[in-house]
């Protein structure tokens, strides 16, 4: 039975092939045993189960993407490019099929910075990507770093955002050190990926492209909560030579970023992010199949929120940011 009538539209939905499940061992050894093998099976799915899963959860369309780390693990650049566009005519494919359940979002082999911004550009002319999302760092290059900046050059240039996932960091904080309960979507995952979007702030991304459009998942990944906060401490900050000029990291929250639900089913931090950012900014996600999508359904069905803030959520949002 359907949760609801209202379109609903997933931004957070994985999948991964054969070829390039081997890259999924550092998020295997996160995970109890059983329930990696059961999210390995979904993952592999990517028509059969989950379209029914989407029927009974009234989940009109998934934005699907390949998991993390994806081809990022990958350290021989022109295999990552192979793979990418491997896996991108893949994908492609799968929406062609089924044009209004599936969309999806590039893989791009960021190992090589020009061949990513090629790839970026012909996922989107050709094979009618609706962006790219990008898993955490690449072989420990961040997306503020300068090298990359032809790839935001060109994803401004397109008018598709960039969605910013999670993986396993370089190296383990630390403070985590002796606490591997806490490493990866348990904690370190999103402090490690708010951080990174604040070094696409600090690093001037957003200055240089202020067209630029990042996607965060997990309600934002705790960043809408400390805003005033930032912006407070940036007052009186060592700025350490950097200017920027939106003046406060508040503005680029605002102007550069959008954020999911996914993985957070949980109303007040929607109230918080809805307050914080406004709600043209937050789109809905279920972070398939590491969540339940019915739980993730029902839970923007019956949240605290206005009809129109709830479609927006739902549908428009996707619609507008995406062409969908």
């Amino acid at each position: 039975m359907r949760a609801t009538a209202m379109r609903t539209i997933g931004l957070e939905e994985h999948f991964v092939t054969p070829e390039l499940e081997g890259y999924g061992a550092g998020s295997a050894s996160i995970l109890q045993p059983e329930k990696w093998r059961e999210a390995s099976r979904r993952l592999l799915d990517i028509t059969g189960e989950r379209l029914a899963e989407m029927d009974a959860a009234g989940l009109d369309m998934q934005v699907l993407s390949l998991n993390s780390p994806g081809i990022q693990a990958e350290t021989d650049p022109a295999v990552a490019v192979a793979q990418a566009a491997a896996v991108n005519d893949l994908l492609a494919g799968v929406v062609r099929e089924h044009p209004e359940r599936f969309a999806g979002f590039a893989a791009l082999p960021l190992q090589d910075p020009q061949a990513a911004a090629k790839e970026l550009d012909r996922s989107v002319t050709e094979l009618g990507m609706r962006g790219a999302l990008v898993n955490a760092h690449t072989q420990g290059r961040y997306l503020d770093d300068p090298q990359l900046r032809v790839v935001w050059e060109r994803a401004e240039a397109l008018d598709v955002p960039l969605y910013l996932h999670p993986a396993n960091g370089v190296g383990t904080p630390h403070v985590i050190e002796g606490h591997p309960e806490l490493v990866g979507p348990m904690w370190s995952w999103g402090t490690e990926t708010a951080s990174h979007f604040l070094r696409c702030v600090f690093g001037g991304v957003f200055d240089d492209f202020p067209g630029a459009k990042l996607l965060l998942g997990h309600m934002g990944e705790g960043l809408p909560y400390v805003m005033w906060r930032l912006d407070s401490r940036w007052e009186y900050h060592n700025h350490h030579g950097i200017e920027l000029a939106r003046g406060n990291p508040s503005e680029y929250l605002r102007h550069n970023l959008y954020i999911t639900t996914s993985g957070v089913c949980s109303a007040p931090p929607l109230l918080c992010a809805l307050l914080a950012l406004g709600p043209d900014r937050i789109l809905f996600g279920t972070d398939y199949p590491f969540e339940d999508m019915a739980t993730a359904t029902e839970f923007l069905a019956s949240a605290p929120i206005s009809e129109a803030d709830r479609a927006k959520i739902s549908h428009l949002n996707a619609e507008q940011l995406l062409g969908l």
